[in-house]
């Protein structure tokens, strides 16, 4: 099958990975596209993905957002158009992939793990097939009108990626981590996203100020657009570094000894490596993290109150939750569309 993949953002670039070398080792032709947003792009080219760049993120706003994702949807029906005949089209939530594919017949797959995204109602009703985490829960399904075409699989979307983890040599020395240091990788919140429109974070900044003036830390800080690192370098925290270049994220979270972040990814990818993660998201919580605080495995910080619960100290070695053949078995979930 001639298989066609997009990426939308960063983190689908990696989760994507194994299974296009899986789709690969099947016999089957893949297509990628990536959308210019984040490190998405860089993130292609660090892992040497032969993908095409079509359109980019529409930023701030509802209206420039929708803009965005209409010409994007417009622009990979011409890319689709001239790349045929596709058999499937597969994303992790692209809706602008799902509306292009829909309108030339293409059948559809998308994946998703977090159920307040708002654009489910759109992505899962264009969509042939939908594949949901175990916990995802049953009445978004079925509000999204996907119930009779959703399937499921065990565990959760990091493990795709982590499970047969170690890290290389050549991307620990690239993290510049000062000995004796306690390491402390913090990402800020996607502030102007659909799912965070209109909610203010400043938890995360306070808790960034807060660990900075301390003489035992190191904190390696991943802006999710230029104008967060441009915000932070202009108050000279000390202790604070941000990489000049993207930085393999599972090395990152793996030789941490702990994570912040205002997002969803990197506190999972901390839990299921066996770093201690902490989130300050803000949003709805997805019930993939809700599974991971039941377990132990992610701690929620809310308000200044919950500043105690954060242990900044060397971590212990800890577990990794392995999920092995999940690569696979979601491959031919995919295959079987």
């Amino acid at each position: 099958m001639r298989i066609w993949v997009d990426l939308a953002t960063p983190p689908q670039v990696i989760f994507f990975r194994p299974i296009l070398a899986c789709l690969k080792q099947k016999g089957h032709e893949s297509l990628v596209t990536a959308q210019d947003y984040a490190q998405t792009i860089p993130l292609v080219e660090r892992y040497n993905l032969s993908a095409d760049r079509i359109g980019r993120h529409g930023g701030y706003g509802l209206r420039r957002k929708a803009v965005a994702s209409l010409d994007r949807a417009r622009q990979l029906m011409f890319w689709a158009r001239s790349h045929g005949p596709i058999d499937l089209a597969v994303s992790h939530n692209s809706y602008t992939q799902a509306l292009a594919a829909r309108i030339l017949g293409i059948r559809t797959v998308n994946l998703m793990d977090y159920e307040h995204q708002p654009m489910n109602h759109l992505s899962f009703r264009l969509a042939h097939r939908v594949i949901v985490p175990e916990c995802f829960p049953e009445e978004v399904v079925g509000r999204c009108g996907a119930s009779k075409k959703t399937v499921r699989y065990p565990g959760f979307k990091e493990q795709v990626y982590l499970s047969d983890f170690y890290p290389v040599e050549c991307h620990i020395k690239e993290l510049e981590v000062l000995p004796g240091r306690i390491t402390i990788a913090m990402r800020p919140p996607s502030t102007w996203t659909m799912y965070h429109l209109g909610v203010k974070n400043r938890l995360f900044d306070n808790l960034l100020s807060m660990l900075a003036e301390r003489d035992d830390t190191f904190i390696i800080l991943l802006p999710r657009i230029p104008e967060q690192g441009e915000a932070v370098r202009r108050q000279g925290l000390p202790n604070v570094w941000i990489p000049p270049r993207p930085l393999d994220g599972p090395t990152l979270v793996y030789v941490s000894d702990m994570v912040i972040s205002g997002g969803g990814t990197m506190n999972r990818e901390a839990a299921v490596l066996g770093t201690p993660a902490y989130t300050v998201f803000m949003g709805k919580s997805a019930a993939v993290d809700r599974e991971l605080m039941r377990c132990g495995r992610m701690i929620g910080i809310s308000s200044g109150r919950d500043i105690e619960k954060i242990h900044v100290e060397k971590k212990d070695p800890s577990k990794a939750l392995r999920n092995p053949g999940l690569v696979e078995s979601l491959t031919n979930l995919i295959l079987q569309a």
